[in-house]
């Protein structure tokens, strides 16, 4: 029975811890990181470094490749190949 009621607790205090959240957004290739007093913010949603770096100008704050960037969205039709000649101009 104290097996029991120990193994009820130890999931009731794992259940109970809370889940930290994934810090990078997929969608985005660059993040900014402010250092802020007491913590961290990281926040995705640049398209280059150096949009990134025009936002963290005069900040405590870092820009950095997303490390968890899918790239772009396959449903999205890609250019066919072009084939022949090229036009003399």
């Amino acid at each position: 029975m104290r097996k029991l009621i120990l193994a009820v607790l130890a999931l009731v205090t794992v259940a109970s811890a809370p889940a930290s959240a994934q810090k990078y957004d997929s969608t985005s290739p660059v993040c900014i990181t402010n250092y802020r007093w007491g913590g961290e913010d990281t926040e995705c949603g640049y398209t280059s470094i150096a949009q990134c770096q025009a936002s963290a100008s005069g900040l405590p704050a870092t820009c950095i490749n997303n490390p968890y960037y899918a790239g772009p969205s396959p449903d999205r039709p890609r250019e066919p190949a072009r084939r022949g000649r090229r036009p003399a101009y």
